[in-house]
């Protein structure tokens, strides 16, 4: 087991790799008594076809959430959630486009529920019966998301943004593919994803940390490795798909939602670094003390608004949603933002000493911890362990040179608007 130190965190981190190929991360905690665990796969809706017994397979729509929903089920009959409940702790689950994860908090009764975690993710238990049951289920939770305007206006957006990618699906897939999914479906994807060098446990909190990697390697030691099918990817070109949209839904306030793609392939810097960077950028642009902020509140064009950065294997897509009594006058206020990027070195190191700050604040918090901890083994396959000192290192000058070859020329452009005020 590898021990490693989280500079200016004063926390460790161990780390093994076990013979079966499965990761496992413990950050223990002597001055706290809760704990989070987490038992994930590098298993989500991002997988629209793979190779299956040497033929190409494509699932339908939606399956590793119906499949997150689907391991809920146990041949013993016992429910995880009411398991984990009688035992004092919480029990849930989630899936995204690139993992799916299974969790449980709590304060008491740890190797219990470590143990059941283990146990009840690696055995599927899929008939035609429950499967049958859950179609329904899972078709009332889309249909009710289908009535949130804020949801309906991030999947528009994204299907304006992306032609071919993943990522222009909703997670849970839809109606109609929902109801196409058999049990031979979640086999194919849980025998094909559910294997331990696809996966990781992530602990935090109160624990013997020799007593629970030897409780994981017991439970884990009968799991296999497998070879990872290959996942044959979709062509997504640079161009978004369309450029200008609107529509209309039942708000009071109208909205306005930006996607920019921008193909990794021009950006000089990578990985952890990138994102330091590009986050810094729409941070000083549009973050909670900018110029930007400040001006349109005043004139009163603003009411609320929010970004983020998502990352695919080809490109970085900045995502911006913000609620405006006057759409097209933000608009044009955004893209002069865009267009001409104009950065200080003022806020730039007032947002690194906030960050910095932050990230000494999150380590108290064991939920925030073990998100940021999560987060850095999708997308970077390991846990960044000098981050601070990333942060310190960030030079004005290379953000400046990074905003020449940023290319935001791909861009969709949406407003909601007020289905009762059109009419």
């Amino acid at each position: 087991m590898k021990e490693i130190e989280l500079t200016s965190l004063d926390i460790k981190l161990y780390t093994e790799t076990l013979d079966n190929g499965l990761d496992v991360y413990l950050i223990p905690y002597d001055n706290k008594n809760n704990y989070f665990m987490t038992y994930a796969t590098k298993f989500g809706s991002d997988v629209l076809k793979f190779d299956y017994e040497k033929e190409e397979y494509t699932p339908p729509l939606g399956i590793a959430h119906f499949l997150e929903h689907k391991m809920f089920e146990t041949e013993s009959g016992i429910d995880p959630f009411t398991f984990f409940s009688e035992s004092g702790t919480d029990g849930n689950a989630m899936t995204t486009y690139d993992n799916t994860k299974y969790i449980c908090s709590g304060t008491k009764n740890f190797e219990e529920n470590l143990n059941f975690l283990i146990d009840f993710v690696n055995e599927p238990y899929f008939t035609d019966e429950n499967v049958e049951k859950e179609k329904g289920i899972i078709a009332e939770e889309l249909k009710m998301y289908d009535d949130i305007p804020d949801y309906k206006m991030e999947m528009r957006l994204r299907e304006n943004v992306y032609i071919n990618h993943s990522r222009k699906y909703d997670i849970g897939g839809s109606v109609e593919e929902i109801y196409t999914i058999t049990k031979e479906d979640l086999y194919k994807c849980y025998n094909s994803f559910y294997t331990p060098n696809n996966m990781f446990i992530l602990i935090l909190g109160n624990m013997d940390v020799e007593k629970t990697i030897e409780m994981i390697k017991n439970k884990t030691k009968k799991l296999k490795s497998k070879e990872l099918p290959k996942i044959i990817k979709q062509e997504e070109p640079a161009r978004v798909s369309k450029k200008e949209d609107t529509f209309y839904d039942s708000i009071e306030i109208p909205k306005v939602a930006i996607g920019i793609k921008i193909p990794k392939s021009k950006l000089k810097l990578k990985s952890v670094e990138l994102d330091l960077y590009l986050n810094m950028f729409t941070n000083i642009v549009f973050g909670s003390s900018s110029e930007f902020r400040e001006r349109v509140r005043s004139e009163k064009l603003l009411n609320d608004i929010y970004t983020e950065w998502e990352d695919t294997n080809d490109f970085k897509t900045f995502y911006l949603f913000a609620t405006t009594t006057s759409p097209s006058e933000l608009i044009e206020e955004i893209k002069y933002e865009l267009d001409n990027k104009q950065v200080s070195t003022k806020a730039f190191e007032r947002i690194k000493k906030v960050w910095i700050a932050n990230e000494v604040k999150i380590v108290d918090n064991i939920e925030r911890m073990e998100s940021n901890i999560y987060d850095d083994i999708i997308k970077y396959n390991k846990v960044i362990d000098n981050r601070i000192e990333l942060i310190r290192k960030m030079e004005f000058k290379k953000l400046t040179k990074l905003l020449v070859d940023i290319d935001l020329s791909n861009i969709s452009i949406l407003k909601v608007l007020s289905k009762e005020k059109s009419d």
